[in-house]
Order: structure tokens, then C-alpha cells, then sequence
């Protein structure tokens, strides 16, 4: 992996934030845009010191590139906690309450105390931690970033097991995002119960089938 995609400004940042607050958890989620599957949210508490070649946003990285950054992620790491709010769900307290609720989900599971919060552009009121919503946090905080990668790849992991369940969608191809290919399937087939109804999309298109 090229350090070159991964200016060590982000862990810099990490770094100065810790002289204050020793203990950071970077959050992030993946799954806000999909018309199905869950949304998930991660919380990573990199060691003091490291730096880990190749590290940026998610939506920058090739899949294959991904699954390496994550088991360096794993490797690197003092804490992770993972957070999941299936489809139900997001139709129940919409995607925004929903992708709060996985973020809180993911720090009640890490198993040491962070004392700061850099989280991806939201804040959690909920929970009582000094934090900072940073807008594109995944270009700014290796701590974010980090959590970007162990999200997404979770969730990819989710979708391809959904694909066995409900292989006349493909979501192992486009992880329940609005794709061409996806939208035909809705079309022909009409949503499953992964699908979030109170997307638009998916809503017309059920209507349309009915």
C-alpha cells in the first residue's frame, strides 16, 4: 500500500488531540445511502504511536485494499466496538436516528473508556463524553478513518451474507445501494424485507408493483 494516498497529518492530528484527551475513539458509519440492509457504525480506539500505510476514507479505498486495511486496523487497535440498526429499524426513527443510535451502540461496546470522541460530522447528545463532530473526519482523523474501513467492511460483510439469503438481488454486487442493476431488481422482484420501505425509491417502486 502506497503511503502516498495517506498523509500523516491524520495521524498528527490523533496525536495532538491526545495530549489533552489520552484516550480517542474515532467513530464513523457505513450503510446511510443503501435502499437496504442495515447501517453500521464503528468505534476504534487506535494505539498511541502507530501508523498504519495506506490509511483514508473507505470510499476511497478498493475492496481488496480494505480488507488488508482492517486486519492492520484489528492489529492496531486497543478497542473496537461495533454498532448495527437493521432496516426495521431505520423505518421506524429514520436513517439519521438510526445511524446515531449504531454510533452509541458501538461505544457502549468498546470495553475501555474513551475520553474523547472524534466522530464523523454528528453528535451523540446521548452520551455523556467530550467529543468533536468533524465534517469529512475520515480526511482529517486516522482515528476516523480507521473507523470508516472496519464499518464498511463489516457491513460488506452483512450484504454477502444477505445475498445467500435473497440471491435474486445481488447485494453481494452493489451492497444495497441504488445501482442501476439494483433498481431492475426492485422492479422485477419488488423489495424484500432487508429493503428500508420509507426510502423513496423503494416505496414508489413497491407501489408500482402493487
Amino acid at each position: 500500500m502506497s503511503g502516498k494516498y495517506n498523509p500523516r497529518g491524520l495521524f498528527r492530528y490523533d496525536e495532538e488531540t491526545r495530549k489533552t484527551y489520552p484516550v480517542i475513539a474515532g467513530l464513523d458509519e457505513a450503510g446511510r445511502g443503501p435502499l437496504a440492509g442495515p447501517v453500521v457504525a464503528s468505534a476504534v480506539i487506535l494505539s498511541r504511536g502507530i501508523y498504519i500505510d495506506g490509511l483514508r476514507d473507505s470510499k476511497k479505498v478498493p475492496e481488496k485494499e480494505r480488507k488488508e486495511l482492517f486486519w492492520h486496523i484489528l492489529c492496531s487497535s486497543v478497542d473496537i466496538g461495533i454498532g448495527i440498526v437493521d432496516a426495521p429499524t431505520i423505518d421506524r426513527i429514520n436513517i439519521l436516528r438510526a445511524t446515531m443510535l449504531a454510533m452509541q451502540m458501538a461505544v457502549e461496546e468498546l470495553t475501555t473508556a474513551p475520553s474523547m470522541l472524534l466522530i464523523d460530522a454528528v453528535r451523540l447528545p446521548s452520551i455523556p463524553i467530550p467529543q468533536k463532530a468533524i465534517i469529512k473526519g475520515e480526511s482529517v482523523s486516522s482515528s476516523i478513518a480507521a473507523a470508516s474501513i472496519v464499518a464498511k467492511v463489516v457491513r460488506d460483510s452483512i450484504m454477502a451474507d444477505y445475498h445467500i439469503k435473497y440471491p435474486q438481488y445481488n447485494f453481494h454486487l452493489h451492497k444495497g445501494y441504488p445501482t442501476m442493476s439494483h433498481i431492475e431488481t426492485l422492479q422485477r422482484y419488488g423489495p424484500c424485507p432487508i429493503h428500508r420501505m420509507t426510502f423513496r425509491q423503494v416505496r414508489e417502486l413497491s407501489l408500482f408493483k402493487t
